[in-house]
């Protein structure tokens, strides 16, 4: 597997990839419309954060994306297409958003994650600190709040 920067005119094939990955948890395809807005990508996104794609035999498989704020970078976007799953390309871009992170200077990597994913991420160090409600329709829901130290630590 291969990594690049993404272009502005990947914008459309991220935004298909994020909706496939999240189709693949089962969610109803109502909720998947209401969620459009979280899981389009638009060229000016892709222009203005650190977006990276994952690359088999030269085709997206899956991508990742950071937003930074001073010393906190917020991996916004890490999908991979359903495929392409457990096959260490969702390990190999979380690395990269952490390498990403680091190299801004950031000192946290902080991720408002699906419940689905949520063990992905505490099984690359992550550490739950916090949850959000994220109620849809009847059914009540919380989006775990995971964080990652990026220091290292002195001994």
């Amino acid at each position: 597997m291969k990594t690049a920067r993404a272009l502005p005119q990947d914008a459309g094939e991220l935004t298909a990839i994020a909706h496939a990955a999240k189709r693949h948890w089962g969610y109803p395809e109502d909720w998947i419309s209401r969620w459009e807005g979280v899981l389009t990508l638009t060229p000016e996104y892709i222009a203005a954060n650190p977006t990276h794609v994952a690359l088999e035999d030269g085709r997206i498989v899956g991508f990742c994306s950071v937003v930074l704020h001073g010393n906190e970078a917020r991996l916004e976007h890490l999908w991979v297409l359903p495929p392409a799953v457990n096959k260490g390309i969702g390990r190999s871009l979380f690395e990269l958003a952490e390498g990403l992170a680091r190299e801004a200077g950031a000192d946290r990597l902080t991720v408002e994650s699906d419940p689905n994913a949520e063990e992905f991420y505490v099984r690359m160090g992550a550490a739950r600190y916090g949850r959000v409600p994220a109620a849809m329709d009847d059914v009540e829901r919380f989006l775990p709040l995971l964080e990652k130290s990026l220091t290292l630590l002195e001994l």
